[in-house]
């Protein structure tokens, strides 16, 4: 099958808009055309990200972006609290690690999510502590954490919240300014709708008070460089120009939508492909379920890579496996960005056919009529 369709947390399918404003000419970065572009994209972000903060644009992926908010923060007599409930936890443990910031590890069962008591548990216990750092969506496990709850703890202690955000910004309620949080980081390759290449921080001015408060042990991830660029409404090193110029297209798009309807659609998908799951006999890995994306438990005696490939092949349908500990039992399911019903009764009625072919037992029409009823449930 020629076609592809993109049903992955990540890149995912991109507009043909945003395609086509990153075909366009080339053009110089240090011009005034760039930099009205550069501000049209900070503004866009400002209203995706909810805050009135500053919005600073990376060149790099989604770990470039956080690994900037986490050394950005991390000073010489600061310590954080990580989160680690997946792949990206353990990897936001390992960046502490790497830069010598002192920190503790609060292990979740994967397929849950943070949640504010315990927040308030290891802030009661060691006083030290004045940084959490947690994954909203966690990608690997597809389990959300209750960052409204978190924030209010963090806020009320005087203590930073850093948020990995790049599978739930612009796709899950995660209003910045009003939550509290302080730094929260996406990427471009998620709900933005954009290709691979761009990290986000948003930033609140209580995080700047700590990233100024010490010198910076990065240079290309230096938070401050990015601040000063932006007064200009420039990048302090080359910037990644065809992506800005698509990015831009797709923060319109968005915008145009409205945020608020795009979080409702999301959760709407998510629903829908969940019942559609539970009726084909299949189980939903987490127990705090994201409505970015959806992991999916292969049973056994069925070959997950050959699923995946059934799909690939015969249908277009990309789907991502698991990740380390999860590899092989699960498959993945996208709910964010250029995503709509159709793609995802797509996706149901494929699988449906796939899963009948490798023998596993459901009835026929189950997934695509539980997933329907949902859809119709909600509305348009």
């Amino acid at each position: 099958m020629d076609k592809l369709r993109l049903m992955t947390p990540g890149p995912t399918m991109v507009p043909p808009q945003v395609l086509a404003a990153m075909a366009g000419p080339m053009h110089h970065h240090r011009t005034a055309g760039h930099r009205r572009v550069f501000r049209e994209v900070t503004d866009h972000l400002g209203y995706v990200f909810g805050t009135s903060g500053d919005c600073l644009v990376i060149t790099g992926s989604g770990t470039a972006a956080m690994e900037a908010a986490i050394v950005g923060v991390g000073g010489p007599d600061n310590k954080a609290l990580v989160f680690d409930g997946g792949k990206f936890g353990q990897r936001w443990a390992r960046t502490c690690a790497a830069y010598g910031i002192a920190h503790v590890v609060h292990r979740l069962e994967w397929g849950t999510g943070a949640r504010a008591a315990m927040v308030e548990e290891y802030l009661r216990a060691d006083p030290a502590i004045d940084t959490v750092i947690l994954t909203h969506s966690e990608t690997s496990t597809a389990a959300v954490a209750d960052l409204e709850g978190i924030a209010a703890v963090t806020r009320a202690r005087g203590c930073l919240l850093v948020v990995d955000g790049i599978t739930s910004v612009g796709a899950l309620p995660l209003p910045m300014d009003r939550w509290g949080a302080d730094i929260v980081v996406t990427g471009s390759q998620k709900a933005l709708m954009t290709p691979p290449g761009l990290g986000i921080v948003a930033v609140s001015p209580r995080a700047w008070e700590r990233i100024d408060s010490f010198s910076s042990r990065s240079m290309y991830l230096c938070l401050k460089a990015y601040r000063r660029g932006l007064a200009t409404d420039d990048s302090p090193y080359t910037p990644a120009i065809t992506l800005m110029m698509g990015l831009r297209a797709a923060l319109e798009m968005i915008r145009a939508e409205g945020i608020e309807r795009i979080w409702a659609r999301t959760a709407r998908l998510a629903r829908a492909t969940r019942a559609a799951v539970q009726a084909l006999n299949l189980a939903v890995f987490a127990r705090d379920p994201a409505d970015s994306l959806t992991a999916v438990v292969v049973p056994e005696g069925l070959d997950e890579p050959v699923l995946r490939r059934r799909l690939r092949e015969r249908f277009g349908l990309v789907v991502a496996g698991g990740q380390d500990q999860l590899k092989g039992r699960v498959f993945r399911v996208n709910h964010m960005g250029y995503v709509d019903e159709v793609d995802t009764l797509g996706l149901i009625g494929a699988l449906e056919l796939v899963l009948a072919e490798m023998g596993h037992a459901f009835r026929r029409g189950a997934g695509l009529a539980a997933a329907a009823e949902i859809l119709a449930q909600s509305g348009s």
